[in-house]
């Protein structure tokens, strides 16, 4: 398929497009029953099911994976036994809309306001499906690659169930490309693949001073005070400009990909007028080629209702971002021991590992990434550039060590404005019509 084609059937395919997105947006596919009815994600897995088995997947169904989530799976053969695999994946369930009174559209409704379409999953990660299909409805019956196909139901709840299932069926996925739909561009019209994600360690630290809460007018002064002590070893995490200072941990790394511009990132971010951006670094390097540690929350007495008594004991929930190069064992090890090494006046310092995720680093140097490149370059009219991104998808790693010859390309029409997982998500309906151009460019040209 040549540009000019791609783009006037994907053009044509956007009507279609929305209305898909209006259907699944509709659905309220938070894989958490606690929150919302498990019927709402058996939907979207069947509708998924069925889209994709009218392209050509005659043998999409659901896996089961061991979280209790539903995968859809499928494949469809080109009949050349000597052409390319590519693994199409996505995800179908949704971030919760948290406060639904911060949203100025309904959350479960796909709203069209100022060029974009709102609603939760628009673009995380029900726009990526959509793109997929518009890709696949472009193209026709004229694919000359095999595709194989696997959309999960709880990527956003962390339970790890695609993780856990992959190593087993790996015959069932296995492709010498993995499109990973679940990223996105710098911004609308830049495009970009994403080449790194950083890990993570979450710990809990708890600090205790003294057997029970005591009168700070009868005590104070000499005895320890717990939330003091916590709030001294937190502030050590940090310099004066902001860099993380784990003892032990490189913060010194250079990020050598696509800048990311300080004005954009202060639009993005919400930084307040007049706040400064952390680190001695530029922002690329701070948010992808180095630790950073983030307090997430800390339990201590409220202001409401606190008395005139010494602090006993306190608390505090800390998530530490690790860049490729940095083993989570390592910073795990590292943290720790700062921590209990920081820890001022003789308090006791319990440490409790939550959870741990390894960084990941694509390989860029192969056919997948020079036809993606290309793709990708045509459909934008402007070169694709490389991204990194502060978040975790412990789901790379896994495909990585389950399938080591494979090309794991990152990819989506997510961008910092979409605002995913926050109230009012939405994606740039252009982006999903480019992206699927960008697709249906590289499955045709990728055989080559």
């Amino acid at each position: 398929m040549d540009l000019e084609a791609a783009r006037a059937a994907v053009r044509d395919l956007m009507p279609r497009a929305r209305a898909d997105l209006t259907e699944l947006v509709a659905m309220k596919s938070v894989a958490d029953p606690r929150q919302y009815p498990p019927e709402e994600c058996a939907r979207a897995a069947q509708w998924v099911l069925d889209a994709f088995a009218e392209r050509g997947f005659a043998d999409a169904h659901l896996e089961e994976t061991p979280d209790g989530s539903m995968a859809v799976v499928g494949s469809r053969p080109c009949g050349d036994p000597g052409a390319p695999t590519v693994l199409l994946y996505a995800h179908y369930d949704v971030q919760p809309p948290l406060d639904e009174a911060a949203w100025h559209t309904p959350p479960f409704e796909l709203t069209e306001k100022d060029g974009r379409w709102f609603g939760r999953g628009t673009a995380d990660c029900k726009g990526n499906i959509v793109m997929h299909l518009t890709a696949l409805r472009a193209l026709g019956d004229d694919i000359p690659v095999n595709l194989k196909l696997v959309v999960e139901g709880s990527e956003e709840m962390g339970t790890g169930g695609l993780e856990e299932f992959v190593p087993g069926h790996a015959d069932l996925l296995r492709a010498d490309t993995i499109l990973v739909c679940d990223t996105g561009n710098a911004a609308v019209g830049k495009p970009a693949v994403t080449v790194s994600l950083r890990g993570m360690v979450n710990v809990v630290v708890r600090v205790k001073a003294l057997a029970s809460e005591v009168h700070s007018g009868m005590f104070g002064g000499p005895a320890p005070d717990a939330l003091a002590a916590l709030i001294e070893i937190l502030a050590s995490l940090r310099d004066e400009q902001g860099n993380t200072t784990i003892d032990g941990l490189d913060n010194t790394q250079v990020w050598e990909g696509a800048p990311y511009p300080p004005e954009d990132f202060r639009s993005d971010a919400g930084i307040v007028e007049g706040g400064a951006l952390l680190g001695s670094g530029t922002v690329s390097d701070m948010l992808w080629a180095r630790p950073a540690v983030t307090v997430l929350g800390i339990d201590c007495s409220p202001v409401v209702g606190s008395a005139a008594a010494i602090t006993p004991d306190a608390a505090a929930r800390l998530n530490l971002r690790i860049p490729p190069g940095t083993t989570p064992g390592d910073a795990q090890q590292a943290l720790v021991a700062h921590l209990e090494g920081h820890a001022p006046w003789g308090v006791e310092v319990e440490v409790e590992i939550e959870a741990t995720g390894s960084p990941f680093r694509a390989v860029t140097d192969g056919p997948a990434y020079q036809a993606i490149a290309a793709a990708m370059g045509d459909a934008y009219d402007t070169p694709m550039t490389f991204l990194g991104q502060g978040g975790s998808i412990p789901l790379c790693n896994v495909l990585a060590d389950t399938f080591p010859g494979a090309e794991l390309i990152l990819m989506g029409v997510e961008e910092p404005a979409c605002l995913i997982h926050a109230p009012n998500e939405s994606v740039d309906p252009g982006e999903i019509e480019r992206m699927a151009v960008t697709e249906a460019l590289f499955l045709s040209r990728y055989s080559r």
